[in-house]
């Protein structure tokens, strides 16, 4: 048959289609074709695509239970039919709402017949409904996407030092993020689910004032900006995550600036670990700022560009989305966000960098290691 003639035939049998229940597996895809045609412009009612009609043909056309043999079937309508939220959920595609939708189509219409009736379960089409089933027919297919997972995770592990093991990473529950500059030190309090706990930044603007002098980072008379008040008012963490600076000691303009983050650092380091650690496990560690700047397509070239934009759009969507990548205390948006908007001399580029670390931190190392 034609495709110049689909069209006319499709309309001829308009009357026939709207009288015949759409369940009918042999008239579901001349239907679909149908309603194809219809969404297509009036300007461009002359002109067919080829190309796209044949492949929607094809995808409706092949009934998803022709795709497999009976023992496939039955091995998929077992998992589907018996299957809880949770199980249903490690299956790829499955996760959230259409686990969820699985669920309550069984509980109204009963046990699924064929594959063929994902189709009427929300959110399910050809497409997704063919990877479903063949991820549940191919397990290795899940091992193979963890080997791969555990590879990008262990290739992130370079930007972590000191090295940490693989099992205390898959333990994590939380971290503080911990970024520095030359007037604020900055914190951000991260769960695994990545709600933020806690999340503030401390001025120091006693710093880089003058001859350098090592008392007024931890001694007398500077008790306001002691690096030991800021640790005082960090929470308790799994580990804690120093951002590391990528200027060179090589540039003479720059020591000034090199040295007093290097003895922050260390400051820091020796105070947190000190604070947190019972064991003589590492708790402290660093992670180099361009590792989150790649993560988040910050980088421009070698240098790392502001991210405040894209804290910005994190809180929007805080707020917007019921199920945000990044939640926070629902009494504290609204004051992050007038405080990110603000115009002030100083942006509050540590604190958006402390948040932005966290979150790579975890997706980096352990939720795109998890399945």
């Amino acid at each position: 048959m034609s495709f110049k003639r689909l069209p006319d035939l499709l309309q001829r049998g308009r009357k026939y289609f709207l009288q015949v229940p759409l369940s009918s597996s042999r008239l579901q895809p001349l239907y679909l074709l149908w309603c194809h045609k219809k969404s297509t412009s009036v300007g461009q009612k002359d002109s067919v695509d080829s190309s796209s009609v044949t492949e929607n043909f094809k995808e409706a056309t092949h009934a998803i239970d022709d795709l497999y043999s009976s023992e496939q079937r039955s091995t998929v309508l077992q998992l589907l039919n018996s299957a809880s939220e949770e199980e249903l959920s490690s299956v790829k595609l499955m996760r959230g709402r259409k686990s969820i939708n699985v669920i309550e189509y069984r509980n109204e219409h009963g046990p699924f017949q064929d594959l063929q009736s994902l189709l009427q379960v929300p959110q399910f089409q050809y497409k997704t409904a063919v990877k479903v089933c063949n991820f549940i027919l191919n397990p290795l297919a899940k091992q193979e996407r963890k080997e791969k997972k555990t590879h990008s995770a262990t290739s992130a592990m370079k930007f972590i030092k000191p090295e940490i093991e693989r099992e205390k990473l898959e333990t994590v529950n939380s971290i503080v993020s911990i970024v520095f500059g030359t007037r604020k030190i900055a914190w951000a309090h991260v769960n695994r689910q990545l709600g933020v706990q806690d999340w503030q930044q401390q001025e120091c603007t006693v710093f880089m004032k003058g001859a350098y002098m090592p008392t007024m980072y931890l001694e007398e008379p500077f008790p306001p900006f002691q690096i030991s008040s800021v640790v005082s008012k960090i929470p308790k963490a799994d580990f804690y995550v120093l951002e590391k600076s990528g200027l060179s000691t090589l540039n003479a303009s720059l020591f000034p600036v090199v040295l007093h983050l290097r003895t922050v650092e260390a400051m820091l380091y020796a105070l947190l670990h000190k604070t947190f650690s019972h064991d003589s496990q590492h708790v402290v560690l660093s992670m180099a700022r361009s590792a989150v700047g790649k993560h988040f397509g910050l980088m421009v070239g070698d240098t790392r560009t502001s991210g405040i934009e894209l804290v910005k759009q994190l809180l929007l969507e805080a707020v917007t989305q019921t199920e945000p990548s990044v939640s926070f205390p629902r009494d504290k948006v609204g004051s992050y966000r007038s405080l990110l908007s603000l115009n002030k001399q100083w942006r509050d580029e540590e604190l958006c960098d402390s948040l932005l670390q966290a979150v790579a931190f975890f997706e980096l190392l352990i939720l795109n290691n998890t399945t």
